[in-house]
């Protein structure tokens, strides 16, 4: 410290009570006297812990108030000086560090946590803050350690602590990112190093966040850009090796929705990562694409997921969202039987046929063979999309899912004219209708030569040969 009761404290010297403040008293007098001396005891603390540590490990102030060269390789990540050190002191506020015969740094022991405190003589790795000419030291911090932020020492890969004042809106309306007030200076963080993906960015106005030094330009005003994404980035990770022991396959988990893609979406279930495909998503028929996969989920959305495959060596986890509620197809299979008569809605158009809706989750195939009687060209002829229709169940197959409906079952048989034309010039009698069709009870009670011989009479009475 260098507070000096000479130029900081009141002066207590003896005065007559005419020049005494009215407001300072004898007894008040005492309490600074104190105080300054226990002020007074701990800079001779901290100034002793500086003496010892130097006659460990002798350091001579470089020539010209500038450090002696760096002996080894030099090590820079992000930007920044990593060194190595041997411990000398651990000290009640700082731990001193010995790079080499003339060097020494000195490290805030608060960046440590109690049970991972360094020991004496161990070797310790370092981020290189600034050097201290008028001290001949090193001023050093714990590499990923969150620090106060200073004007004077920002620098790139520095992670800090910053506070989040505002969102930053683009030209086109959409919020491009984040405004943050660091070491009394504005700052900027774009949407894309935020580390997640959220609906709304106004949610962290107010909020303090650990963040990284991406750029700094101090000219003008100053202009700094931080990025917080590597962060959580590597806290994802670390993440993911606690949950590797915990994670199971079949367990359900609680999930938040990261991002959305063509073929699925990507889950975070705790700090790590896992995809519902687009055919685990919904027992309902959605087809394919991102718009598809939209309707049922929002970047953001908490879900509720089954884990169905874990392979951490490819760092693949497989999710469902459907696996986790009741099958509507097995609960229709127990409600409808083969031969019943359902109404559903048209939801699909194909060129083989139409499906029908019969439940939430639950469609049937309406072949184009059993939409109508006659021969249909064209779906489109007979059933429109969205419209009610009353259908008759043919088969029910669990195993692959299919439920096999008629259109043409519920309606009556068409009638065929039989006889001479329609009463016009040359024409005959208007001939009697008979039912086209005929039941399968009566075809099977006919032997194959009586079929032979009634189809040979009714071609004859087409060519008018028999009255």
């Amino acid at each position: 410290m260098n507070l000096h009761p000479d130029s900081q404290a009141p002066n207590t010297s003896a005065t007559s009570p005419a020049t005494e403040g009215p407001g300072i008293t004898a007894e008040m007098n005492a309490e600074i006297d104190a105080a300054m001396k226990q002020m007074e005891a701990m800079d001779a603390a901290a100034k002793h812990q500086r003496e010892e540590a130097a006659k460990a490990a002798p350091a001579a102030a470089p020539v010209g108030g500038r450090p002696a060269g760096i002996r080894g390789p030099r090590v820079v990540q992000a930007g920044r000086e990593h060194r190595t050190g041997k411990v000398v002191t651990v000290g009640p506020t700082d731990i001193f560090v010995e790079f080499g015969p003339k060097e020494l740094g000195i490290v805030p022991r608060i960046q440590f946590p109690e049970d991972q405190m360094p020991q004496k003589d161990q070797q310790l790795e370092v981020v290189i803050d600034k050097f201290e000419a008028s001290e001949g030291i090193f001023l050093c911090s714990r590499p990923g350690s969150v620090q106060k932020a200073d004007w004077e020492m920002l620098e790139v890969g520095q992670v800090i602590e910053a506070r989040v004042t505002g969102v930053v809106s683009g030209k086109d309306g959409k919020q491009a990112g984040l405004e943050l007030e660091v070491a009394g200076h504005r700052a900027f963080m774009p949407a894309g190093q935020v580390g997640e993906r959220v609906p709304d960015l106004s949610i962290y106005v107010g909020e303090k966040m650990k963040a990284a030094v991406s750029r700094v330009e101090r000219m003008g005003k100053g202009n700094i850009v931080l990025s917080r994404r590597d962060i959580i980035d590597a806290e994802r990770q670390q993440n993911a090796e606690k949950l590797k022991g915990s994670l199971a396959e079949g367990q359900t988990v609680e999930g938040v929705v990261r991002k959305i893609m063509e073929f699925g979406a990507f889950v975070d279930i705790g700090g790590v990562d896992g995809l519902v495909h687009i055919s685990d998503l919904t027992y309902d028929r959605i087809g394919f694409g991102q718009k598809a996969v939209a309707k049922y989920l929002k970047e953001g959305q908490k879900v509720t997921v089954r884990i169905l495959k874990l392979d951490w060596e490819n760092n693949r986890i497989s999710l469902g969202m459907k696996q986790t509620q009741s099958d509507p197809f097995a609960t229709a299979v127990n409600a409808i039987t083969e031969g019943a008569e359902v109404t559903g809605k048209v939801t699909k158009i194909m060129e083989f046929g139409a499906f029908v809706e019969l439940g939430p989750g639950v469609e049937g195939l309406v072949h184009i063979s059993e939409l109508d009687h006659r021969r249909v060209g064209n779906v489109n002829e007979v059933v429109k999309a969205d419209e009610i229709v009353r259908c008759k169940v043919l088969k029910i197959d669990p195993q692959n899912r299919r439920i096999s409906l008629s259109m043409k079952a519920l309606k009556p048989l068409p009638e065929l004219s039989i006889g001479g034309g329609g009463g016009g010039p040359g024409g005959g009698k208007k001939g009697k209708k008979e039912p086209m069709g005929r039941s399968a009870e009566e075809i099977l009670k006919e032997t194959p030569a009586l079929r032979r011989l009634r189809e040979q009479n009714r071609q004859m009475k087409f060519k008018g040969g028999i009255a």
